[in-house]
């Protein structure tokens, strides 16, 4: 197996071998996920009406391909968040950072996925969005407000020493292109 891993490993750097993943983008509506999609998949930054059904792209971002799925995060489209639960790899879970009125909701939200069974080792990056516009919360406001008091330091060589899942915060602005490829770098560094 680590003769398997080191050729993956070497592939990968030379951008011959790409990792496979599936994600979720989860949140809120208006927190940003169909915007971040578009940006990623196409480099578009376009006003989109909210999202009534769920739907995929394929991303290749460095050595991982992922499958990524837009769910929506209006009330009803929640319920359906837990169908697309089995196999997946990792989460992405936004937050509009300017949206305090909303912070108690999106906290209740992100607690349902992180007490979810079945998604006790999946990696989370939260992505506190919108950090471009007036009001937005820095970083360690959002994570107190979500319950994410401790930045964690994760790398590829320590995370088999973390008990429980691994789960990290970012800011961002999707509009200025700012902030969410860290986010994507770190969890890519934890895809097998």
């Amino acid at each position: 197996m680590f003769i398997v891993n080191m050729v993956k490993s070497l592939l990968g750097n030379l951008g011959i071998w790409k990792k496979n993943a599936k994600i979720l983008f989860l949140g809120l509506d208006n927190a940003g996920k169909t915007t971040l999609l578009r940006r990623l998949k196409d480099d578009r930054m376009v006003q989109h009406e909210p999202t009534l059904h769920p739907h995929a792209e394929e991303l290749v971002l460095g050595n991982v391909r992922f499958k990524a799925f837009d769910l929506g995060g209006h009330p009803i489209v929640r319920k359906t968040w837990k169908n697309y639960f089995p196999t997946v790899d990792g989460i992405i879970y936004l937050v509009d950072s300017t949206d305090q009125n909303r912070l108690k909701e999106s906290r209740y939200e992100l607690e349902q996925i992180l007490n979810t069974a079945e998604l006790a080792q999946v990696p989370i990056v939260i992505f506190g969005n919108k950090i471009d516009k007036p009001g937005a919360m820095p970083e360690e406001e959002l994570r107190q407000a979500l319950g994410i008091n401790a930045k964690q330091q994760i790398n590829k060589k320590n995370i088999k020493e973390i008990d429980g899942r691994p789960v990290d915060v970012f800011m961002c602005s999707v509009a200025n292109k700012v902030g969410y490829a860290e986010g994507f770098k770190w969890l890519s560094q934890l895809l097998n």
